[in-house]
C-alpha cells in the first residue's frame, strides 16, 4: 500500500516536472533546433524594412493584435477559408494591419534553415524586437517555444482589441483584462511613436489617407510620442486620453516621466513586451507548427 502512494506520488511528481517544462517558454529553446534562426529573422527583417520604412511598425502591430486575441499564437495570420474564419476581417484589424507578407517571406527563409521546427508565432515575436532595435528602440530576450493555433476568433477580435475611440476606462479595463497595469498599458501605447493610421481612424467619416501616430519622428522608436501627447496632439482619441491631467484615472504623470526619460521608457516598454509575448501561448503538445502562417496544416 505504502509503496503504491509512493509510486503515484513519484509519478505525479514527474508529470508535474514535464508539464511544467513544456509549459515554459525559454530563450535558449531552438538553440539545438534551429541555432540560425536569430539570425535569419534579423536579417530578413531588416530586408524588409529597408524597402518599406513603414513594415517594422507594422510588424511590430502585428505581434499585438496576435497576443490580444486568444493569446500569442499565430492566430492573426490565418486567412479566412470556406468553413473556416479567420481574424483579420475584425474591426481593429480589416484595412489596418499589414505585413502579412514579410511574415510569410521570413516563414520561408526559416523553412529553408530549419524545416518544420519553429512556429509562426515565434517568428512574428523575434520579428516585433528585431523591428523595434532596427527603428532605434530598445532591445530585449524574447521567450521562445510557442506553437500555432489550429484556430481563429474573430469574435474576441473585435471585443478585445482596443478600438481607437476607446477613453481611458475603457483603455485600463481591456488591458487589465489582459493582465498589464495602466503603466504598462502607458507604456505599451508607446509603440505609436512609430507608424501610421488610416485617417478613418483618427476622423470617422474621413478619406483613408495615412497619418504617422508621431508626427515629429514617425519612423525612429524614441520617446516623441508622449512630447504629443503633452502637447495635445495625438493622433487618435484613444493616446490622447492617456494624457488628461486632473481625470480620476490619467496617465498624465506617466506619459510626462517618460516624455523626459527615454532610459525609463525604453526599459518599461521592453519589459511589457516581453510580459505581452507571454499571453496564453501553446506549447508543449498543444496546436502545431505551421509549415505555411496563413493556413492550418492539412
Amino acid at each position: 500500500m505504502a509503496s503504491s502512494a509512493s509510486w503515484l506520488c513519484s509519478l505525479l511528481a514527474l508529470f508535474l516536472v514535464f508539464s511544467g517544462a513544456c509549459g515554459q517558454l525559454s530563450p535558449t529553446f531552438y538553440s539545438s533546433t534551429c541555432p540560425t534562426l536569430l539570425t535569419v529573422v534579423s536579417n530578413a527583417t531588416s530586408q524588409a524594412i529597408l524597402a518599406d520604412k513603414r513594415m517594422g511598425a507594422s510588424l511590430l502591430r502585428l505581434h499585438f493584435h496576435d497576443c490580444f486575441v486568444q493569446g500569442c499564437d499565430g492566430s492573426i495570420l490565418l486567412d479566412d477559408a470556406p468553413g473556416f474564419v479567420g481574424e483579420k476581417t475584425g474591426f481593429g484589424n480589416v484595412n489596418s494591419v499589414r505585413g502579412f507578407e514579410v511574415v510569410n517571406a521570413i516563414k520561408s527563409n526559416v523553412e529553408a534553415a530549419c524545416p518544420g521546427v519553429v512556429s509562426c508565432a515565434d517568428i512574428l515575436a523575434l520579428a516585433a524586437r528585431d523591428s523595434t532595435v532596427k527603428l532605434g528602440g530598445p532591445t530585449w530576450t524574447v521567450p521562445l517555444g510557442r506553437r500555432d493555433s489550429t484556430n481563429a476568433n474573430l469574435s474576441q477580435a473585435n471585443s478585445d482589441l482596443p478600438p481607437p475611440f476607446a477613453s481611458i476606462s475603457g483603455l485600463i479595463a481591456g488591458f487589465a483584462k489582459k493582465g498589464f497595469t495602466a503603466r504598462e498599458m502607458t507604456a505599451l501605447s508607446g509603440a505609436h511613436t512609430i507608424g501610421f493610421a488610416h485617417c478613418a481612424s483618427a476622423a470617422p467619416g474621413t478619406d483613408a489617407n495615412l497619418a504617422p501616430f508621431d508626427k515629429q519622428t514617425p519612423l525612429v522608436f524614441d520617446n516623441k510620442f508622449y512630447d504629443n501627447l503633452a502637447n495635445r496632439q495625438g493622433l487618435i482619441h484613444s493616446d490622447q486620453e492617456l494624457y488628461n491631467p486632473g481625470g480620476s484615472q490619467s496617465q498624465a504623470s506617466v506619459v510626462s516621466h517618460y516624455r523626459s526619460n527615454s532610459n525609463t521608457f525604453f526599459n518599461e516598454f521592453a519589459a511589457a513586451m516581453v510580459k505581452m509575448g507571454n499571453i496564453s501561448p501553446l506549447t508543449g503538445a498543444a496546436g502545431q507548427i505551421r509549415l505555411n502562417c496563413r493556413v492550418v496544416n492539412s
